[in-house]
């Protein structure tokens, strides 16, 4: 995977003041080229040995069903020609229907799920899919401002063949009331990539009465890159 064609606007400023934590952790000064003395040119085996059993069903990591409404989510990790990205390394976080990630820095007041860890991984396949099932991940107050609440999202990492190859990005629900309110958001400065971010809901990937579907189709670079960088 290449991705170094980006069209201006589409990924997020390295300092956005509205998103506080940025100001602090921010480079100031130009980014460096390090050139490597040994070239890498892979260090990712895409296998599916990668995988455990339940990687790609989040809601079966404990001993019971978790809380929250089941979902599937799937689409495609394509390039810039609109070409399927073939045996991609997939990963996916979230906090649980609560809006709590199981994580011990995590500690608003929402309780855990002992049955929902919110971590999965895959690979994409010949035609460049990837599917998993979950919960709705919740909306959570994170303090960035006063009323300071994320919409409801899952955080996305894409590997090339090589670990200096990651891009991470987040996807998001349709019709979220804190769009608006959330800088992290907002800090994608072209409005057409920022729509980029929100999933679609498909009657057709829904799976009858169990849970409801929803697309998001990532593409790496050029003009209809996916934003990256959240």
């Amino acid at each position: 995977m290449k991705f170094d064609v980006i069209e201006p606007g589409i990924w997020p400023e390295l300092i956005y003041p509205a998103y506080k934590s940025t100001v602090a952790r921010g480079p100031q000064q130009p980014n460096l080229r390090i050139e490597a003395p040994v070239p890498v040119t892979q260090n990712i085996v895409t296998t599916p040995r990668l995988l455990l059993p339940n990687d790609t069903d989040l809601t079966k990591h404990g001993q019971g069903e978790p809380l929250g409404e089941k979902i599937v989510v799937t689409g495609r990790v394509l390039d810039e020609d609109g070409k399927p990205v073939r045996n991609s390394l997939v990963e996916v976080w979230q906090a649980n229907s609560a809006g709590r990630y199981w994580h011990k820095k995590d500690q608003h007041a929402a309780p855990l799920d002992p049955n929902f860890y919110g971590v999965g991984k895959m690979l994409t396949d010949d035609e460049g899919r990837y599917r998993f099932v979950t919960i709705k991940p919740g909306p959570y107050p994170w303090g960035n401002h006063d009323k300071a609440w994320r919409p409801a999202h899952i955080h996305f990492s894409l590997f090339g063949n090589v670990y200096a190859q990651r891009l991470v990005t987040q996807m998001y629900f349709p019709s979220d009331p804190l769009f608006d309110y959330d800088p992290i958001f907002q800090s994608v400065p072209d409005e057409a990539a920022r729509r980029r971010l929100i999933s679609r809901f498909s009657m057709e990937e829904t799976v009858g009465g169990e849970m409801l579907g929803y697309e998001f189709d990532i593409v790496l670079r050029g003009r209809d890159a996916t934003p990256m960088g959240l």
